[in-house]
């Protein structure tokens, strides 16, 4: 999610508006302090305009 938001030069906060969810969620995903629910990364996946499953790739 990082790697894709920051190809794109993204901050969080546009990227938590693009998936309807709040920016300090997706810190904490990012830093994997928190995991995320599918609900919520096919969210994510929607904002960033690709499929779900480029989020789960290496």
């Amino acid at each position: 999610m990082r790697k894709l938001r920051a190809e794109r030069a993204w901050s969080q906060e546009r990227l938590a508006e693009e998936a309807g969810l709040n920016r300090t969620y997706l810190s904490a995903v990012e830093r994997s302090e928190q995991n995320i629910s599918i609900d919520n990364l096919y969210r994510v996946a929607t904002g960033l305009g690709v499929d779900s499953w480029v989020l789960l790739k290496d």
